[in-house]
């Protein structure tokens, strides 16, 4: 295959909010409870929700910054992309990508809506979830038709209410939740709890994904409090294998046998060992632990059941045979630090090389339409959604490194 001939969509990215994100959406006693972004004596721009300030941290949209910038100083709107937060000004950036599709996680309110969750009246926590929500969908995702892919917000303290919201955003069209990698660190019950089965019941039924992303616990694998950040960059993905290690001993994946979920920006180099090893413990410990897969092995379960991610993982591409080919997606990870925004496309030909097409597009699109319900062809014909199509629209714009430093 050629670059030119890539079909790229990315099933993990970013969106940092805009300020208009709640107007008009709110019910008109709460109107005035709505996060707020202001500009900071300092300069930079900040959420207000409450007794709450949420900075916009600048290693959360560097796309465009020369890498001698990142860092998690506060940022100003001036100061990042306009496609981080310009729904008009990202889908110019996606096609000078040669991206097709994106799904994007949220930023201020965190991962799991942890922020909204922390308020004291949960009827005003729930209607901001749902405002939130409503603009993700049909402004965010709606604007360009057949570009995004919608993920909700989960109601993360009321399983019963999670289980409502995500029926009512399925009939949408939005089937991605994203959900906490490990809802014990933040106070919740765990995975292994029947707490959650009214949601894992809703997301099966509807057929919605649960996507667990790196840092949706609150916490990072952190060694040492002298140890460089480059450890704790490094350490990242260990968060999804606890994770992976969590769902596959938990009740979950037995419990509701067409529940689907996808563990987002987690890598996927690590897994065939993972499997080799959790096959390998179910042999030697089943018979005290009373672990229990029918006729099945652990491996198998994983394989079928988890949707597997990566945003640049040569290993991961070779060892791609001992994973479920059918549930191997790809990411950029616009705007973060890790993002291969603007040479996604190169960078991706890369790991394919002497990769068959058939796989390629597996990889590339065909799995992430399939388990999203995403059909990106029904708007954007497919001749035009290749990377060389896209690109030569968005002729002239402007992907240079630019400087915010004086």
């Amino acid at each position: 295959m050629e670059l030119e001939d890539l079909i790229l969509v990315s099933v993990d990215d970013h969106v940092v909010e805009p300020p208009t994100v709640f107007d008009g959406r709110l019910p008109a006693k709460y109107a005035e409870l709505a996060p707020k972004l202001v500009r900071r004596d300092d300069g930079t721009d900040a959420w207000v929700y409450g007794q709450e300030v949420v900075q916009n941290v600048a290693l959360n949209a560097v796309a465009g910054r020369p890498p001698e910038e990142y860092g998690f100083e506060p940022t100003s709107f001036e100061q990042i992309r306009p496609g981080c937060w310009d729904i008009d000004e990202r889908i110019k950036d996606m096609d000078a990508n040669g991206v097709l599709g994106s799904l994007n996680f949220p930023s201020f309110p965190q991962f799991c809506g942890q922020l909204f969750a922390r308020t004291p009246d949960k009827d005003v926590a729930l209607a901001m979830i749902r405002a939130y929500n409503d603009w993700h969908i049909e402004e965010w995702c709606g604007t360009h038709p057949g570009r995004m892919i919608p993920c909700a917000l989960p109601v993360i303290w009321d399983a019963e209410l999670m289980a409502a919201e995500v029926r009512r955003v399925a009939a949408m069209g939005c089937h991605a939740v994203t959900f906490s990698e490990n809802p014990a660190k933040l106070g919740w019950p765990s995975l292994h709890s029947n707490t959650w089965d009214p949601f894992w019941a809703a997301c099966e039924e509807v057929g919605t994904v649960v996507c667990m992303h790196i840092g949706s616990s609150s916490q990072m694998v952190i060694t040492a409090e002298d140890a460089p950040i480059d450890v704790m960059i490094t350490l990242t993905p260990m968060n999804i294998v606890q994770a992976a290690g969590d769902l596959i001993w938990s009740p979950v994946l037995r419990k509701f046998p067409n529940l689907r979920i996808a563990l987002s920006e987690g890598g996927i180099g690590w897994i065939p060992y993972f499997l080799e090893r959790i096959d390998y413990v179910y042999h030697h410990h089943k018979a005290w632990t009373f672990q229990n897969f029918g006729d099945q092995l652990p491996s198998q379960v994983f394989k079928e059941r988890i949707i597997t991610c990566f945003i640049d993982d040569n290993f991961g591409v070779e060892s791609r045979h001992h994973l479920n080919l059918d549930n191997i997606t790809w990411e950029c990870d616009y705007p973060h630090s890790d993002s291969t925004w603007p040479h996604a496309p190169e960078l991706a030909m890369k790991h394919f090389a002497g990769v068959p097409d058939a796989e390629i597009n597996k990889i590339t699109h065909e799995n992430a339409m399939r388990i999203f319900q995403y059909d990106p062809f029904a708007h954007v014909p497919r001749e035009q959604a290749t990377a060389g199509a896209l690109r030569a629209r968005a002729a002239g714009h402007d992907v240079g490194l630019r400087t915010t430093r004086k």
